[in-house]
């Protein structure tokens, strides 16, 4: 006989016709810690006081927007068949490399019109940038969704998870490897080596190149634990593919970017222009 359990609920509230998901309330509330943390260092780096929040201005629905975009176009399959769907994320559906993607090209086109180093701006985001993502992991949880394999109880129980999580993990009968959990912590150990890396005295663009690396690592092994990956081959998953383009892409900028004398600059170096 199945076990019982009850699934924490994912909608946090309702206001009238409208509910309000948890899904959402921690994806925003990961994106505010992060904005706070961002511009509390942009002050201290001596950027303009509103960079961080005009920038947010444009990242945040290009991010959001793009990231969208990204799943459905991985599975349009289903989607052309139901379109009205295509715009509910709050039931999840987002992919961070979409979202990433998204982000970087609004914050080179936003430094390009402010005459700030896009460098500059990126590592002073990259520890704030894995820190809502980490945070954000625990949206999916509340959804049952970005989860591994299947597990036995006794499993998650001998990872010394508390009940909520175990049973949250319980999905139609049947434990599943909590990915999203595994994620959130290489993330917040990013967070926390990036930050530790400010004092290290990175040449410029290496910290935001180092967050790039760190969580592409992370993700092509975590990604390869779970079941509703988007995939671009039989064998291969796309966030895998991505995460490898990632690793070989940021190394490959660092080293000519030195070579070139183009990161002469470094982190903690007292000139605040941008």
């Amino acid at each position: 006989m199945k076990e019982t359990i009850q699934p924490l609920n994912p909608i946090a509230f309702t206001l009238g016709p409208i509910q309000v998901h948890w899904y959402g309330i921690i994806i925003g509330s990961g994106l505010a810690l992060a904005l706070f943390l961002a511009i509390r260092e942009a002050n201290r780096r001596g950027l303009p006081k509103d960079t961080f929040a005009d920038l947010m201005l444009w990242a945040i629905p290009v991010a959001i927007i793009s990231a969208r975009i990204y799943y459905v176009i991985f599975e349009w399959t289903y989607y052309m068949h139901h379109p009205s769907e295509i715009i509910q994320i709050w039931h999840g559906g987002i992919a961070i490399h979409g979202a990433l993607i998204g982000s970087v090209i609004a914050t080179y086109i936003f430094a390009k019109k402010r005459g700030i180093s896009f460098w500059k701006i990126t590592d002073i985001a990259a520890p704030s940038l894995i820190l809502g993502q980490a945070i954000g992991r625990w949206g999916n949880f509340m959804n049952q969704e970005a989860h591994g394999g299947e597990v036995s109880r006794q499993f998650l129980e001998n990872l010394h998870l508390p009940n909520f999580i175990i049973n949250q993990m319980y999905i139609n009968g049947t434990y599943y490897h909590p990915t999203f959990l595994y994620e959130s912590l290489w993330d917040f150990a990013g967070f926390i080596l990036l930050i530790s890396l400010r004092f290290v005295n990175l040449r410029r663009g290496e910290l935001f190149l180092s967050y790039l690396i760190w969580y592409s690592i992370g993700r092509f092994f975590i990604e390869g634990m779970r079941t509703d990956s988007l995939m671009l081959t039989t064998n291969l998953r796309m966030a895998q593919m991505i995460s490898i383009v990632l690793v070989v892409v940021a190394i490959a900028v660092s080293i000519y970017r030195r070579k070139k004398g183009l990161a002469d600059e470094r982190y903690l170096e007292k000139n605040m222009q941008g």
